[in-house]
């Protein structure tokens, strides 16, 4: 159990709520994941978690929206600092991976929702989610080729797909191997094989 304050003002207590969420999906199935184990882990009775959300439902809704917003900005952070667009893409890419691998949860919830058949709210959030990492990406890709660096002729939206894709994929083996670590180790060398993919050939 985790030891907590047992008085925390409301929006501290939901930060604190989505973060337990992300916790206990990084060693569990998401799915699996009950208001009771939630409420223990933060040391808390169910109703005081019902005060600050009303269902489960809500607090999904309030843990994808946590992730959209904490990884578009290390993304946003990442690309801004970078000093032309194929070195934003590159620092988007690591960003990405360093953000997963210091919270592994993450992509199980992405997963997990992306499975679900009905069209809840966490799903449109993840799906939202994706479409604006997206278009920050096809603005990086447009940018890089008015500077010369990306091959004019390239399919903007599938370097788009594949550059998440990518991504995903390390994902994958690094739950699969489970050592978030791998993600960090392979990150370096993936990136370079997708630069050379979408580079000017002369």
């Amino acid at each position: 159990m985790t030891s907590r304050p047992t008085y925390l003002p409301a929006e501290e207590r939901r930060t604190a709520t989505v973060e337990t969420v992300v916790k206990l999906a990084a060693e569990q199935n998401p799915a699996d994941i009950t208001t009771t184990a939630i409420a223990e882990r933060m040391g808390l009775t169910q109703g005081a978690l019902f005060r600050h959300f009303p269902t489960k439902e809500a607090i999904l809704e309030a843990t994808m929206s946590w992730v959209s917003q904490r990884l578009l900005a290390r993304i946003d952070e990442a690309a801004a600092a970078a000093g032309s667009p194929l070195a934003a893409l590159e620092a988007v890419f690591m960003a990405h991976v360093d953000f997963v691998a210091r919270h592994p949860g993450v992509p199980r919830m992405v997963f997990a929702e992306l499975q679900r058949g009905r069209d809840s709210l966490p799903r449109k959030l993840v799906q939202t989610m994706i479409r604006h990492y997206g278009e920050r990406l096809r603005k990086l890709l447009d940018a890089g080729k008015a500077a010369g660096d990306i091959d004019p002729q390239l399919d903007v939206d599938a370097a788009a797909t594949l550059f998440i894709g990518t991504i995903q994929g390390l994902v994958v083996q690094s739950l699969l191997a489970g050592a978030t670590t791998r993600m960090r180790r392979d990150a370096a060398a993936a990136f370079a094989i997708y630069r050379r993919g979408i580079g000017v050939h002369r």
